[in-house]
Order: structure tokens, then sequence, then C-alpha cells
């Protein structure tokens, strides 16, 4: 949970550092950070609900608990906001903070639970690579 509410808060960040006139903030790159959390919504539902299906629970609260964990976006982001027109002169160091909670969280849970037992793995790397792709060329057009 520290880590959705990590990438939400620096998705607040974003938006936080264009309404503070930081030079090198824009509007553009606060707005591919919000898709690319918005396109990222998918699977992270998705790895809440799996589980939770596999335990034995019903559809219904499988989605409502995926629906829950998205429930700080709203909360993180303005927090985010509010922190980055208060703190400027940290920001680059609190930034690493999500970014490592992020990493962390791909490397130790979702790259290993990808793998486990899938039977075509390749379709995974092409996955993750098509996404990493996707938020690349997001960066580039828009940040």
């Amino acid at each position: 949970m520290h880590a959705i509410f990590a990438r939400k808060e620096r998705g607040g960040v974003a938006f936080g550092a264009v309404a503070a006139d930081l030079p090198s903030a824009t509007i553009g790159g606060a707005i591919a950070l919000a898709l690319g959390i918005g396109i990222q919504n998918f699977p992270e539902g998705t790895a809440v609900s799996m589980p939770l299906r596999r335990e034995g629970l019903s559809t219904t609260k499988n989605f409502l608990y995926g629906q829950a964990s998205g429930m700080v976006e709203p909360v993180a982001g303005v927090l985010g906001a509010l922190f980055v027109m208060n703190m400027l002169s940290i920001l680059p160091y609190a930034l690493c903070f999500p970014a490592g909670a992020m990493i962390f969280v791909v490397v130790e849970g979702l790259i290993p639970e990808s793998q486990r037992e899938f039977k075509n793995i390749d379709i995974v790397t092409m996955a993750t690579m098509s996404g990493f792709t996707v938020m690349m060329i997001l960066d580039v057009a828009l940040g």
C-alpha cells in the first residue's frame, strides 16, 4: 500500500511543480505522468484481485477490493501537490523514495509472480517491454 501512495503522491508532485512554476516542470510532463499512472492502474487492480480470486473470494468482492486499492489516489495526489509547493528544497531527494519503492515492488514481487506458473514467459517479457516503451513514448512526447 505504501508504494501505491508514493506513486500517487509523485503524480501530485508533478502538478504541484507546475503550479509552483519550477522551470523544469511542464504541464505535458505532469499529464504524461498522470496518464502513465492511469494506464498502470489496470494491472494494479488485477494484481490486487487475482490472488483474492485464487483464494475463493467472489467476483463482487474482488472488484470492490480492487476499487478500494485505488481510493488513496486522489488524497495522495492532493497531498503531493501541497508537499511540492511547500518543500521545494528537498524535492529531488523526496522523489527518490517513491521511485525506489516502485522499482522494489516490480523487482521483488511483480516479475517473479509473472513468471511463476506461466508456460510462455516470452509473452510476459514482451508485455513488460511494451509497457516500458509506452512510458518512454509518453515521456518524450509529452514531457
